[in-house]
């Protein structure tokens, strides 16, 4: 696998490629208002009983709506004080300052007279986590836990004592790459996330909503997600950029430190000229294309709607069987969404099949496809129609949103 790191007008490009198909996407725009991750001061400007949640002011500028699944309060004692059943209401009041985490990113919306539209509130939790490579620190969790995405029983309960049974390393969750990672390697990035949170303490406090820490960016989250994969070369073209990759590799991951290579283009001021050298934008430019064909003949087409993306699978003119053609479309269909940054409902109309034999063998299959997915994707099931359901909890907004304010 290779990353090639780019910027245009400010934002910040990063593309995966498996042999020279691009297989993962990141951008960050320049005005991007809240980042997923980021962390904040955070003071609470409003109760809402309806919603039993809270408005918090993040920054002065920005608002973020806190859940009361999402309150992370303790006693005088340190001991968790957290009872659901209480309204949130009687829990915190107006005033109060919280430290909150951004659970999604958001992105300011601009109609055609200049005049921003109103939107959704990111949603924040006080449940903060500090990811690194192989670990994610919780220092609002005791316990060390696994991730859902190691599905195997008998493999989960081995990490889990093999976890437990390492006194450093406490309130963290351990990510799938990390399945087979040596233990020191854990120690040291448990230790390094720790120091990091215990620093961020002395900003909490004050009477000002402020941004603390500002969320991992586009190189940050390509380099975690990808931790499981062989990455073969790094390449960036800005000297900036250069140096902010190799000090995050020398932190933690130094084994990929000797892959990061800058680049120098005939035109360096070109923007995106690394992925054009790298014969990359001709397949962004077909992310916003609805049809999308298959190598043997066969199609989709993605409609993406208010509540919901529609799939359609059509064999066109592939003779296989319906199950390898519906197979070989679910793994174009996961590979779009990844792309594409979709979220919320999906929905697949593939090609009829015979029995549940068939039926269960393609959504075994679809099932190990979404793994690759750094997202969490969940297979609902088949409905009466033959439709499959998805849905997918995306971290940052739409790949056509994002793109979309770069080109402002």
């Amino acid at each position: 696998m290779d990353i090639l790191i780019d910027e245009m007008e400010g934002s910040l490009w990063v593309a995966t490629t498996k042999a020279n198909q691009l297989h993962g996407l990141e951008i960050d725009p320049a005005d991007e208002e809240v980042r997923w991750g980021s962390i904040y001061w955070a003071k609470v400007t409003k109760i809402d009983k309806a919603m039993d949640a809270a408005f918090v002011s993040l920054d002065g500028d920005n608002t973020g709506i806190l859940h009361n699944a999402d309150l992370r309060l303790f006693d005088k004692k340190g001991m968790p004080t957290d009872n659901k059943e209480i309204a949130i209401g009687k829990r915190i009041k107006t005033g109060d300052y919280l430290v909150v985490q951004a659970k999604s990113g958001y992105l300011p919306r601009i109609d055609s007279m200049d005049v921003a539209i109103e939107d959704k509130s990111p949603r924040v939790s006080m449940n903060i986590t500090l990811p690194g490579r192989y670990l994610i620190f919780s220092p609002m969790m005791e316990e060390n836990r696994i991730s859902k995405r190691i599905m195997d029983k008998k493999r989960r309960k081995q990490l889990t004592k093999m976890l437990n049974n390492v006194a450093d390393i406490n309130g963290c969750i351990l990510r799938a790459a990390a399945a087979d990672v040596q233990t020191d390697i854990l120690i040291r990035e448990g230790t390094i996330l720790k120091e990091i949170w215990d620093r961020l303490q002395e900003f909490l406090t004050g009477e000002e909503a402020c941004l603390i820490m500002e969320g991992p960016d586009a190189v940050q989250r390509t380099l975690s997600d990808q931790a499981g994969m062989v990455i073969d070369s790094i390449e960036v073209v800005t000297m900036e950029r250069y140096q902010e990759v190799e000090e995050w590799c020398e932190i933690y991951a130094p084994d990929l430190v000797t892959k990061v290579e800058p680049v120098e283009l005939d035109n360096q001021e070109l923007d995106l000229g690394l992925f054009e050298f790298r014969d990359v934008l001709d397949q962004i430019e077909d992310l916003f294309q609805i049809y999308v064909l298959l190598q043997n003949g066969g199609n989709i087409i993605l409609q993406d709607t208010a509540a919901l993306c529609a799939i359609d699978v059509n064999r066109g003119g592939d003779t296989r069987s319906n199950v390898v053609v519906n197979i070989e479309a679910l793994k174009e269909i996961a590979r779009q969404i990844r792309l594409r940054n979709m979220g919320g409902i999906v929905i697949v109309d593939l090609l009829k099949m015979k029995n549940k034999k068939e039926k269960d063998k393609v959504l075994e299959a679809l099932k190990d496809i979404v793994n690759e997915d750094p997202c969490t994707v969940q297979v609902h099931g088949l409905t009466n129609l033959g439709l499959v359901e998805i849905t997918r909890h995306r971290r940052t907004p739409a790949l056509q949103d994002r793109l979309d304010m770069v080109l402002e």
